[in-house]
């Protein structure tokens, strides 16, 4: 799929499969019945990794890199992670809100041209409560800048991890939108 193709997208539906050593991302569109279209994105994350960097390529047989994220320091609460096409160019950058996210994880996004886009946990009782003892709680992500919304994940409820992402903004970047919604995933216990 081109990149002019991706950013006429205004959803997609990501999919995590667990592995031994990784956690697997699927990221496909959504067909018009809500049901998984063609894969659009594949990431694989090392566990425990001492610096974190995402691949996604274009399908399971990692040939073809789509884009990618790398944290900018190793380990560190409110990390830097910038994310490039897939010649390495960059798109923009996410980062943690530490302090903001003690009640409810906070992340800013930013796109050249944009300005920084804020995503924060939609429930401050639900965010509570996944800090306790009830981390697998389904979560919902609101993304806006200036109170305008710019996109959202939605953690589905079930065994496996699955993610709506709906995207209403047109000016954002797709596949910047496609790492930090990888990125909750990977990274929110962090």
């Amino acid at each position: 799929m081109s990149t002019d193709q991706l950013q006429s997208v205004q959803q997609l539906l990501i999919r995590q499969r667990v592995r031994m050593m990784v956690n697997q991302y699927q990221v496909h569109l959504a067909q018009p019945d809500g049901t998984e279209g063609p894969m659009v994105a594949f990431a694989q994350q090392k566990r425990m990794a001492f610096k974190e960097q995402v691949t996604l390529y274009t399908d399971d047989r990692k040939e073809v890199p789509v884009l990618g994220f790398k944290a900018r320091q190793a380990i560190d609460l409110g990390a830097t992670y910038d994310v490039t096409d897939a010649s390495g160019q960059p798109l923009g950058l996410f980062r943690k809100d530490f302090k903001a996210s003690l009640l409810r994880s906070t992340w800013h996004v930013e796109q050249p041209g944009m300005g920084t886009i804020t995503g924060q946990e939609r429930s401050p009782v639900v965010a509570i409560l996944r800090r306790t003892a009830l981390e697998w709680l389904p979560y919902h992500f609101d993304f806006t800048i200036e109170g305008e919304p710019v996109f959202s994940v939605q953690k589905k409820f079930g065994l496996r991890d699955r993610y709506t992402v709906d995207i209403p903004n047109s000016r954002i970047d797709r596949r910047l939108v496609i790492a930090m919604a990888v990125a909750l995933d990977a990274l929110q216990g962090r």
